[in-house]
């Protein structure tokens, strides 16, 4: 199968942030809520939630995020899927570390059962031997 990446989507709406631990030192540790709205499919965001080292270096953007994140998409109007929506593209990408380390979020398309699926993953996977931290969301559409 062949991964189509089309242009990402533009630049994430910060929804907001939670503080999660004292750092005395730099900001605190903490988590981000963004949204993101699929470039490809109208009326379709995605909201991801991610862990943020704090302390010094995580205030100058020197740390490397934990692989945490979490993800929830939702039609917020009509959906309507262009008529050749590839069956799978990466379609959000976010920075988590100085060096290569990305949140990227993957739609599929479940043509059979017409639902859209979005992974949120990363793509340094040395904690966990290969295997990366994912979650799933789904947002049906309506049968034609």
């Amino acid at each position: 199968m062949i991964l189509v990446v089309p242009a990402l989507a533009a630049d994430p709406t910060k929804i907001g942030t939670i503080d999660t631990t004292f750092r005395v030192l730099g900001r605190n540790d903490r988590i981000l809520v963004e949204r993101y709205d699929d470039p490809a499919v109208s009326n379709v965001s995605c909201y991801v939630s991610r862990a943020e080292t704090g302390g010094v270096k995580g205030s100058f953007g020197l740390a490397t995020d934990p692989n945490r994140f979490s993800i929830a998409c939702r039609a917020t109007g009509p959906v309507s899927v262009p008529d050749k929506l590839p069956e799978k593209a990466v379609v959000f990408g976010a920075s988590a570390s100085p060096f290569f380390k990305e949140v990227r979020v993957t739609r599929l398309f479940d043509v059979e059962k017409r639902v859209l699926v979005y992974v949120v993953w990363s793509t340094v996977t040395l904690s966990t031997g290969g295997s990366a931290f994912n979650s799933v969301t789904a947002v049906p559409l309506d049968a034609k």
